[in-house]
C-alpha cells in the first residue's frame, strides 16, 4: 500500500515537473536609440507601466502585468554583438487583446495620436484598429468576437 501511494506521488511531481518545464514566457524586445520615446508612448498611450529602467534598458509591463515588451539601445557594450544592431522600423507588428476597443479607440483619438487602420469589423471575427509606435511597428488593437 505504501509502495503504491509513493509511486502515485513520484508520477503526480514527475508531471508537475515536466508541465512547469513547458511553461513560457514571451518578452518582445526592441533595440532602438528611442527608449525615453517608447516609454512615454507605451505608459502614456496604452498605459503601460514600468517594470525595470537603467541607462541602456527599459521593461515594460501590460496593465494587469501579463505580457512585456522591452527596449536596449543599440551598441551597448555590455551586450553581445547579437543585440547591438538596431531595429529598421519595419517587419514587426504587436497584436494587443483589449475588453473593450471601441473605448480604447476613443481615448486613442482623444490623444491625437495618428490611427493607422480605422476602427472596423473583419470576416474572422475580429474587431480592431491599428496605430504605429514611434520605431515604426504596428500595433493592432484587437477585441475578439465570437463569431
Amino acid at each position: 500500500m505504501l509502495l503504491a501511494a509513493l509511486s502515485v506521488t513520484a508520477q503526480a511531481q514527475k508531471k508537475t515537473i515536466t508541465q512547469k518545464q513547458r511553461t513560457m514566457k514571451l518578452n518582445a524586445g526592441i533595440i532602438t536609440n528611442k527608449l525615453a520615446e517608447s516609454k512615454a508612448f507605451y505608459t502614456e498611450v496604452l498605459g503601460f507601466g514600468v517594470t525595470f529602467e537603467n541607462e541602456f534598458y527599459l521593461l515594460l509591463h501590460t496593465p494587469g502585468k501579463q505580457a512585456e515588451i522591452s527596449f536596449l539601445l543599440p551598441d551597448h557594450p555590455s551586450q553581445q554583438p547579437l543585440f547591438h544592431k538596431a531595429f529598421k522600423g519595419e517587419g514587426m507588428y504587436l497584436t494587443i487583446e483589449v475588453d473593450d476597443v471601441d473605448k480604447l479607440y476613443s481615448e486613442i483619438r482623444k490623444k491625437g495620436i495618428k490611427i493607422q487602420i480605422d476602427i472596423r469589423n473583419e470576416p474572422w471575427g475580429d474587431r480592431h484598429f491599428a496605430i504605429q509606435d514611434p520605431n515604426g511597428v504596428g500595433i493592432d488593437l484587437v477585441h475578439y468576437q465570437a463569431q
